[in-house]
């Protein structure tokens, strides 16, 4: 069942094309839809690779052999497979990865270990070889596409498709960063739920590029949240192809590594807000901000028991200047919190202010406020300097409806 597009949804940008990285698309037809579901993107000889992923302990095999296939540091495909999970699917989902492993790298001459996979969509039913394999040797095939076409064939309950691109200066040379994205349900920061990659002709070290990823993911994908579920296929791939010429990144003294490690972070951060605003049924961003924690970490803790609570949820879906429910979220968060310190405030409005409401508080202007589509929600633990923002979205009846007929 196709869904309407998400009143949040963005214009997809123009991504630059990234010198040694080949995106191309087929048709493996993994479900009866008339769209191409299979994408393979060819890299040069050398590139990069770093990867943060699932802490499902239910994880695909995709995810199993990813997590070793990455710590050898070098890619020279991404093969990514929509509308099928092959998650919880036993000796055969790893087969069918093993094969589509060993057939792309028999066409590009290469170590199957440098072939990287990741599937998308329903738990439980093994991935199709016959399909997998045509799919495949069609995609070889074809002639390259747009990272527009690349990033609509990857998704799944996705209304709309996810890009995004930066540029930065390393050692006088400009490298460029472009990024796509799938992810709309099932999304919580466990590392995070979707299925990302981004391209880069930055020349980068494995680990240093590893470093950088690891870093940002902390403070992008993991700090987004739709509905706490945490699927069994979350990824995320950094590739670098080291065509722009770049004396390269080695560590964070190397010149211009500021600079490259901010711009991946931009990417990643522009990705993790589109997932957020393709959440399944979502009306409304939701950004919460807390400070006066212990420490980030426990600011961000915070800052998820606040956007997980379907009473928050649904009480910012209503338009409801309930600021109740954001107490009790802080509350059983299990990090430090002081009642009598606790301020919290909407759009910029504080309701509450070390633990007492304000006598002159007036809920107009956020009641005005929670009639948008962009909300914020404050949060002032009075504790420490410890701070984070967290992004979720509203919980919406359209939410139940795209998942009551999912497999239909």
């Amino acid at each position: 069942m196709a869904h309407d597009r998400s009143p949040l949804a963005q214009p997809f940008p123009a991504l630059p094309a990234i010198n040694g990285a080949t995106p191309r698309i087929a048709r493996a037809g993994y479900k009866d839809w008339g769209r191409c579901d299979l994408t393979i993107v060819e890299l040069s000889e050398g590139t990069a690779v770093a990867g943060v992923f699932t802490r499902n302990v239910c994880c695909s095999s995709e995810v199993e052999l990813g997590r070793l296939n990455v710590a050898q540091g070098r890619a020279r495909a991404l093969v990514v497979n929509a509308g099928n999970a092959n998650a919880f699917t036993g000796y055969r989902g790893r087969e069918a990865v093993e094969a589509i492993m060993d057939q792309v790298a028999g066409h590009l001459g290469c170590d199957r270990a440098e072939v990287f996979v990741s599937s998308t969509g329903v738990i439980g039913v093994p991935l199709p070889k016959d399909k997998a394999r045509a799919g495949i040797e069609a995609a070889l095939l074809a002639e390259p596409c747009s990272w527009e076409d690349a990033a609509n064939t990857i998704g799944t309950t996705d209304t709309f498709a996810k890009g995004a691109t930066a540029t930065a200066m390393v050692g006088g040379v400009k490298v460029t960063l472009s990024a796509i994205i799938k992810g709309s349900g099932m999304i919580a920061p466990d590392m995070a739920t979707m299925l990302g990659y981004v391209f880069t002709d930055a020349a980068v070290d494995p680990a240093f590029l590893q470093a950088c990823l690891s870093d940002t993911n902390t403070r992008t994908f993991s700090c987004i949240t739709v509905d706490s579920d945490t699927s069994t296929s979350d990824t995320v791939l950094a590739f670098a192809t080291g065509a722009a010429g770049n004396a390269p990144l080695v560590s964070a003294d190397s010149p211009g590594a500021d600079a490259f490690a901010a711009a991946l972070h931009d990417v990643c951060r522009q990705l993790a807000h589109l997932v957020v605003r393709d959440g399944e049924g979502a009306q409304k961003f939701i950004a919460v901000t807390v400070s006066g924690a212990v420490s980030d970490e426990s600011a961000r803790r915070v800052g998820l028991a606040i956007a997980n609570s379907p009473l928050v949820k649904t009480a910012i879906a209503g338009e409801d200047a309930n600021w109740g429910r954001v107490v009790m979220a802080v509350g059983k968060a299990g990090e430090p919190a002081d009642r009598d310190r606790l301020s919290i405030g909407f759009g910029g409005t504080w309701a509450a202010r070390e633990g007492q409401p304000l006598p002159d508080y007036d809920e107009a202007p956020v009641a005005a406020h929670l009639k948008g589509q962009e909300i914020t929600i404050e949060v002032d633990l009075g504790l420490g300097e410890g701070r984070a923002a967290v992004w979720t979205c509203d919980l919406t009846h359209g939410y139940i409806a795209i998942n009551a007929d999912y497999r239909s």
